[in-house]
């Protein structure tokens, strides 16, 4: 049974034992000085266990003065390769990868943690968000350089540290996507106007990277298939993206889309019923996709059953089923759905059943609720379904004081 799934992917860079894909979820489990915990190695420990291909962390920020919420992991030098060492080391224990995201917040870094955050232009977040974040300033060519630098150091020391691969942010409104939509990219010299300007960060980053890890260390991109905002990215400019770094010799793609003024990533709106029948949010676009590049493919975002992931994998669409919130509940998932014992989860509804309260908070719970469960599981505890949300709130103020009652994203 799902012995597409049991199946390695081959490329001519990696192997992975099956086409399991654990998605990047941002932990915020970094201590107050945004350096790793023994918990994220507990945390990466259990996810290993459990019988992921690869797992992909969540974000690790390249810049200290650069965040996207309390909590995150910043890798900036070497003071933590000892830590590090042990996060790669228990996260590659049952012959799988570990593939560490490397990411700039830009300007979706809030208030509370950037005075003056910067992005490509000096355009503020939108929508639901704006108040937020602070109102960015435009870097300068200079200091473009400086970030494309700390993306190579980054995974420079990643690699050192034992990380099988990296995985390069470029979705979801952070700062290279910010680079790539010409909606917040207003840029009048090298770094904008055409796509090709554009999507020069987004290249140096990759040829950066490439560069300090040289040709055969696994290099992934992460990539809106649209922005879905009206003078936004693309799908036509995505798929040229694609193309680009398809030829420029990038090892993964994986699929996404929206950004935090439009988080179709995260709630799933503006998709089709036939799309959700499908399970996969990104799947149409990915049968396009395949049509254009030949690098392997993983689209993230609505896979719940084990007949929807064959399905997914058996289109020829996908190479790898992407993972992130069935994850959390049951890390055991891929090595069930291997044994023929997996039981397709409902996910819970996160509410404090007080709608006032719901409204004010809005997504804030549902993070809070998911973090609560990598707490649980990074101190050798299983999920739980049933945890209150007054309870995961406990355990976010706990962690993260008062900002934790803050809007992050």
């Amino acid at each position: 049974m799902m012995k597409k799934l049991e199946t390695k992917l081959e490329t001519k860079i990696f192997m992975s034992k099956n086409r399991f894909y654990k998605a990047s979820m941002s932990e915020t489990l970094g201590n107050r000085y945004n350096s790793p915990t023994k918990n994220i190695v507990n945390l990466y420990s259990r996810w290993s266990n459990g019988g992921s291909g690869i797992l992909m962390t969540g974000n690790v920020m390249v810049d200290r003065n650069a965040l996207g919420e309390p909590g995150n992991i910043v890798i900036e030098d070497e003071r933590d390769i000892t830590l590090l060492k042990n996060w790669a080391k228990v996260g590659t224990q049952n012959n799988n990868h570990l593939w560490m995201q490397i990411n700039h917040p830009g300007k979706q870094s809030p208030k509370n943690l950037s005075k003056e955050p910067v992005a490509p232009s000096s355009i503020p977040v939108g929508g639901n968000l704006s108040n937020v974040f602070n109102h960015p300033r435009a870097l300068k060519h200079d200091e473009i350089l400086g970030i494309i630098k700390r993306f190579g150091n980054t995974a420079y020391i990643a690699k050192k540290a034992g990380f099988t691969g990296v995985q390069i942010h470029a979705a979801h409104g952070y700062l290279i996507n910010q680079f790539l939509s010409p909606y917040h990219n207003k840029r009048n010299d090298a770094w904008g106007g055409s796509l090709e300007n554009r999507m020069r960060f987004l290249m140096e980053v990759y040829h950066e990277i490439r560069r300090r890890t040289g040709e055969k260390f696994p290099i992934a991109v992460k990539l809106n298939s649209a922005d879905f905002q009206r003078g936004g990215f693309t799908e036509e400019d995505s798929m040229k993206v694609l193309k680009a770094i398809d030829k420029a010799g990038i090892d993964l793609i994986e699929i996404s889309g929206g950004n935090y003024e439009n988080p179709v990533m995260f709630e799933g709106s503006n998709i089709r019923e036939s799309t959700k029948k499908r399970e996969a949010y990104f799947l149409d676009y990915a049968d396009k996709a395949r049509k254009l590049v030949n690098t392997p493919i993983v689209v993230t975002g609505g896979f719940r059953s084990a007949e929807g992931m064959e399905a997914a994998i058996n289109s020829g669409s996908i190479d790898m089923v992407g993972i992130a919130k069935p994850l959390v509940i049951n890390p055991d998932l891929p090595n069930q759905i291997i044994n023929g014992t997996y039981i397709t989860p409902d996910l819970p509804r996160i509410t404090t059943n007080v709608k006032f309260i719901d409204k004010k908070l809005g997504s804030m719970l549902e993070l809070s609720w998911y973090e609560a469960q990598f707490y649980l599981m990074a101190h050798g505890k299983n999920p739980n379904l049933k945890l209150n949300i007054w309870r995961a709130l406990w355990i976010s103020f706990k962690k993260n004081g008062i900002i934790s009652f803050t809007k992050r994203r």
